[in-house]
């Protein structure tokens, strides 16, 4: 069997970026104590680098897919404003 070619990435587990984001907050507010020790710290700053850049990876694969979604028949991309929530209450 030959591999099927430009295949599109598989798109992360249902929760996985969530899951990443509450991890990553539980090990902000674990450095931010002060009875770690030094290795400690060092353990939680490296996996909070590494949650950091999946999240990001994540973030920005979900934008490449918004932006293929949001792509108009001529090929150009069409940019709209995406507002939240938090923009609505801010504006009343």
């Amino acid at each position: 069997m030959s591999p099927v070619p430009n295949k599109a990435p598989e798109p992360p587990r249902k929760g996985e970026f969530e899951k990443s984001l509450t991890r990553l907050e539980e090990v902000v507010k674990r450095l931010e104590s002060t009875d770690l020790s030094l290795d400690e710290a060092m353990k939680l700053f490296e996996e909070g680098v590494k949650l950091s850049r999946d999240c990001q990876k994540q973030l920005e694969e979900a934008e490449g897919r918004v932006e293929i979604l949001l792509r108009k028949a001529d090929g150009k991309i069409q940019a709209e404003p995406f507002e939240t929530n938090e923009d609505d209450s801010q504006s009343r």
